[in-house]
This record gives C-alpha cells, sequence and structure tokens, in this order.
C-alpha cells in the first residue's frame, strides 16, 4: 500500500514484465519490499522520499523465463502491461503511473488508455530522450545487444529524436537466455562493482560513452535497457575524473522526475495526439 495519501504525488510503478521464482536465466526479487524489489532503489530513494508509491509486480512474461530483449518479446510485455495501467486509472489512486524498464514495452498504448482518465504517464526512454536534448544538442545511448539496439533504435524514431541521437553503442551483453554460452549476469557485475571490484561491464561502457564523445559528438549519455541504469554513476564517475564535462542519464530517475513534473503542472496526454472513441472535435488531415 502506499505511504500517504495526503502526498501531492501518488505514483504507481509498473515493471515491463515479471519472471517466474523460479527462472533459470534471472535474479529475481518476487516476494520482497518494495523498496527491495526496485531496481537500483538507492539511486531514485530521494526523488521517491514526497512520493506515495506502488510498486507493481509486473505481468507475469508469457514468452519464457528471460528477460525481454527482442522486438517479439517486447510486443508480449506490452500486451501483459496494458490491463494492469487500465485497473490503475481505474482505482483512483494515483495521480501518475511510471512505466519501468528501459524498452517502455506499452508506452502510447498506456498513454492512450491513462489520458481518458486525466493520468500521465512517462516511462525511461521518452524521458531521457526529452531530457537529453534540453541538455545538450546530441545524446547517444550505451545498450546491450544487437537485438535490443535494433529494437531501440525504433523507439529513438518513433520519439522522433532520430535527429539527436548521435548513436547506439553496442556493449553486446545480452540477458541470459536459452543457448547463450558462456551464461553472463550484469547483476553480478554490479555486484562486482558495488563492492569496488573491477568489472568488464563497468570498463566496456566507460569506452563506449568515451568513443560516443569524441567519435560521434554525443553531448549527453543515456542507457538503453535498464539492466544498464546502474552503470549511471560509475560512468559518471570516471568520465568525470578524465575531464569530461557531460550529463550521464538514467531511466527510473528521469520517468520520476518527469512524472512530478506533469502533476506540478496539470497535464496529461494530448487529446489530439491520443483522442478517444469520440472526439468532440477531429481534424481532416494529418500532416507529417
Amino acid at each position: 500500500m502506499m505511504d500517504s495519501q495526503d502526498k501531492k504525488y501518488r505514483f504507481l510503478l509498473i515493471p515491463a514484465f515479471r519472471l517466474p521464482a523460479d527462472s533459470r536465466f534471472a535474479h529475481t526479487r518476487n516476494g520482497l519490499p518494495k523498496e527491495q524489489q526496485l531496481m537500483n532503489f538507492g539511486n531514485v530513494e530521494p526523488l521517491l522520499a514526497d512520493v506515495a508509491w506502488d510498486l507493481h509486480e509486473g505481468a507475469l512474461a508469457t514468452y519464457g523465463d528471460w528477460a525481454v530483449e527482442n522486438r517479439e518479446e517486447f510486443c508480449h510485455a506490452a500486451a501483459g502491461r496494458l490491463p494492469i495501467v487500465r485497473e490503475a486509472c481505474k482505482s483512483g489512486k494515483y495521480n501518475a503511473l511510471v512505466l519501468l524498464g528501459g524498452g517502455e514495452p506499452g508506452f502510447f498504448e498506456s498513454r492512450e488508455i491513462a489520458r481518458k482518465y486525466g493520468i500521465p504517464v512517462t516511462s525511461c526512454a521518452f524521458s531521457q530522450m526529452h531530457i537529453a536534448t534540453m541538455l545538450g544538442h546530441k545524446f547517444s545511448v550505451i545498450d546491450i545487444a544487437e537485438s535490443h539496439n535494433l529494437y531501440y533504435q525504433d523507439l529513438v524514431v518513433r520519439h522522433r529524436f532520430a535527429d539527436r541521437c548521435a548513436s547506439i553503442r553496442n556493449l553486446q551483453y545480452p540477458h541470459p537466455r536459452p543457448g547463450l554460452t558462456p551464461p553472463r549476469s550484469l547483476h553480478e557485475e554490479k555486484q562486482k562493482a558495488l563492492r569496488g571490484e573491477p568489472s568488464p561491464v563497468v570498463d566496456r561502457a566507460v569506452e563506449e560513452a568515451i568513443a560516443a564523445i569524441e567519435e560521434d559528438g554525443a553531448e549527453v549519455i543515456t542507457f538503453g535497457c535498464s539492466g544498464l541504469f546502474w552503470l549511471q554513476p560509475f560512468v559518471k564517475k570516471r568520465l568525470g575524473e578524465i575531464g569530461w564535462e557531460v550529463p550521464v542519464l538514467e531511466g527510473y530517475s528521469c520517468a520520476i522526475t518527469l512524472a512530478k513534473t506533469f502533476v506540478d503542472l496539470g497535464v496529461d496526454s494530448s487529446g489530439l495526439a491520443f483522442p478517444g472513441d469520440h472526439p468532440k472535435k477531429w481534424r481532416r488531415k494529418k500532416l507529417f
């Protein structure tokens, strides 16, 4: 349950999916307190201090017991998340919804649902891209794997930032899944970094961030998959140590902050961008 109905911000955070407790391929947090279930809670805890927030467990993945990565899997995840969004809107408990997950499955559809209730919806890629383009002319994305890169490229185009995205830089460190050998775990790499031990993923992320700046013209660094969001403080620190004064963003912080902004402004999605079933006014022509 939420901390207090008296708080200005009443958010529901909705993961992109939920893996079964006996998943062979992922570290699961099912059944833990919400603070332990929310990835990288320490990074966003200050942002949630003034928020009455719930964390949904997410819809159970229907494609398998591994993390979403390609277009087919994201389609399954989107379909699973939409009923959760509709139920949350009908409940009247929340004044904003935050969709977790770097690939933001079902984001546009969720905005269509929520607009009928006057509830803003934010997500990670959308929020990072908009904030990044207010901080610099071009941004680059550090991402996990080839299939996810191409899916994320679709998001860049869909959000109309193709001319502001300098590059998508691929670490080629995919989520564990059937047929992937040897098995690797971003969770284990995160634990290494938190213990102060060397992490190849941190090193590679810093290397790609530097290349994005020096070779691609990036002025802001963002991350694609939420499985990499934990890298933000490490990449930011390493870039700063060598003299690159660039913002390094991650999706959860951006999405929560943008949700607060929408609540503060008293706005949600445009009825022209997301019309209802029976709009009072409509346009004869749509221009590109």
